[in-house]
């Protein structure tokens, strides 16, 4: 079985992150789509919420599981017995950063590979940040995340409209 991780933090999951793993679902037997634990940010929703945002947002996907994980990510790779690690490239400004990181994880772990996914067009300026942040002024985020995650981000910010 060949088996990647998609991880990130998910907070929240968008439409541009479900692309990616639609895609790595048609190219690899299992995407393990992972939720990381990044002392260094402050997210909106707990790790137990944006598990389940994820859970939701993919359940028509058969192959793909979603889990969490604390540490280095090839670890993780490893304990799951990944041949990858699937990372998304929205825009050139993304690929210093990603290219890095997939060296030092190559150092750290030569039999794990870095494969680099583009979304669809549409969504190359996708990301969580904007996401929050249109949903802290109440914009409509239907056309950014699933009716899952927008939900749950009305509820998050539903006492900014009283």
């Amino acid at each position: 079985m060949r088996r990647v991780i998609y991880p990130g933090t998910f907070d929240p999951v968008t439409f541009g992150h479900v692309d990616i793993i639609q895609r790595a679902s048609e190219l690899f037997d299992e995407v393990v789509v992972t939720v990381a634990i990044n002392l260094s940010k402050s997210p909106l929703f707990t790790i137990e919420e944006r598990l389940s945002l994820l859970r939701e947002s993919l359940k028509g996907y058969p192959n793909v599981v979603v889990d969490s994980f604390d540490g280095l990510v090839v670890d993780h790779a490893h304990d799951v017995n990944a041949v990858g690690i699937i990372r998304g490239l929205r825009a050139l400004s993304d690929f210093e950063y990603e290219f890095q990181m997939a060296l030092m994880n190559r150092k750290l772990a030569e039999d794990i590979t870095t494969i680099f996914l583009m979304p669809n067009e549409k969504y190359t300026y996708l990301n969580s940040s904007i996401v929050r942040n249109l949903a802290t002024f109440n914009s409509d985020v239907s056309d950014f995340v699933p009716a899952v995650v927008q939900k749950a981000l009305a509820e998050k910010f539903k006492n900014r409209k009283e």
